[in-house]
């Protein structure tokens, strides 16, 4: 499909009820995207792959010559770096499903073909394999050097250098079996429904996860973002737990980074709102592993207005997966990461023919590539920042999503 011509589909449209599920409709190769029942999914082939400059227009395109009353979309993810790359680029697939509200639940096909949207088989009821064990995990940069690169760039913040910097680590885990996107995301979906599980064709894989942060949507002309930044461990103990809460809540580092966040946010999405308004204070986000700080924005968007991509594309990348200023401390993971982020921390999620869509942050995530899985855990570093605690915070996030690979 080029994006400099227009293309005259046929398609099809069908409501389905709402005990539909959306993982039936996804299969290998396809896209998944929801969160507490609402969002998408694809399977079969793609209609075409448009680069996100040409996205908006190229579904429009479609959505006319199919009649679709705006639900026509493009999904993917996209690469924390490179947006606007030739690589990165976006699916417009030949079937879908999408419910992107309470009795809203419709199929889309397009295209030539003749078949209906086939749904995969219910995934049936299996245990859990067992533990990972050590010889099997490979970590990189090893949890040494992540304390002492940590401690570097908590030098240069308290030299001036920075306000903010989010490092990330990896663990290349091999399974000895084939992994399987779909059972993973089952999975996921289960131990967090409030959580973006997703499930995104890569280059070189597919990549999983459970992100508990929206980057931002839009349906009509409102637009929502909830970024995250600020975390406290989860524990079994009822007394604990409420009390590692209210530390982070009380958490001088932990607001200091929230807070630079929420100045980007604001930033960004001001001059595209004729009325913006946010959480005065951040809230405790609570999710199994994890207590985050989090605010909520909620705006009404200017005309012209901007699709739900374009608003990604303006937010990304903020200081909650990046940091601030943007330029260097970009310069500085790419100095101390020793590994290519790909799709990790960057948009994942949709955009209809409409502009309205709905993008998350592809966090709690691991690429699956046949029988290995690249997982990735970061933390955001601050002046306050100690490499121990960073480094826990890292480990905590490893081990959840070690657990729920063992459904994979």
């Amino acid at each position: 499909m080029s994006s400099g011509e227009t293309v005259w589909f046929r398609g099809r449209m069908e409501r389905l009820g709402d005990a539909f599920d959306l993982l039936a409709t996804y299969a290998e190769r396809g896209f998944f995207f929801e969160r507490n029942r609402l969002g998408v999914a694809t399977s079969g082939p793609a209609v075409g792959r448009v680069p996100p400059s040409a996205a908006d227009r190229t579904l429009s395109d479609i959505d006319r010559s199919i009649r679709g009353g705006g639900r026509t979309i493009a999904v993917g993810a996209l690469p924390f770096l490179g947006t606007a790359a030739p690589t990165s680029m976006l699916s417009v697939a030949a079937h879908a499903v999408r419910r992107t509200a309470p009795g809203e639940t419709v199929r889309i096909d397009i295209g030539e073909v003749d078949d209906a949207t086939t749904t995969s088989p219910m995934l049936p009821a299996s245990a859990p394999n067992e533990p990972f064990a050590r010889a099997q995990l490979q970590e990189v940069p090893d949890a040494g050097t992540y304390a002492d690169r940590v401690a570097t760039v908590v030098e240069g913040i308290r030299a001036g250098e920075l306000r903010k910097v989010v490092l990330a680590r990896t663990i290349e885990v091999t399974a000895g079996r084939r992994l399987d996107a779909r059972r993973l995301a089952h999975r996921l979906r289960a131990v967090n429904p409030d959580a973006y599980t997703f499930a995104a064709p890569t280059s070189t894989g597919m990549l999983v996860g459970a992100s508990p942060e929206l980057l931002v949507s839009r349906f009509g002309r409102e637009v929502r973002s909830n970024p995250l930044a600020g975390s406290a461990p989860r524990s079994g103990d009822p007394t604990e737990d409420r009390g590692n809460a209210e530390r982070l809540r009380s958490s001088a580092k932990d607001h200091e980074e929230h807070a630079i966040v929420v100045e980007a946010i604001a930033q960004t999405l001001g001059p595209l709102c004729r009325d913006l308004s946010w959480d005065p204070e951040p809230v405790l986000l609570e999710t199994p592993n994890v207590w985050h700080l989090s605010t909520r924005f909620r705006g009404l968007l200017r005309e012209p207005m901007p699709s739900a991509l374009e608003l990604a594309l303006a937010l990304h990348p903020t200081p909650a997966i990046g940091g601030e200023p943007r330029a260097a401390a970009l310069e500085v993971i790419e100095e101390l990461e020793g590994f290519d982020r790909g799709m990790y921390a960057g948009p994942v999620g949709w955009t209809d023919a409409s502009g309205d869509g709905e993008w998350a942050i592809a966090l709690r995530c691991a690429e699956l590539r046949g029988e290995r899985a690249i997982l990735y855990a970061g933390a955001g570093i601050v002046a306050g920042s100690e490499p121990t605690a960073e480094l826990d915070e890292t480990d905590r996030k490893f081990r959840a999503f070690l657990d729920a690979l063992r459904w994979g």
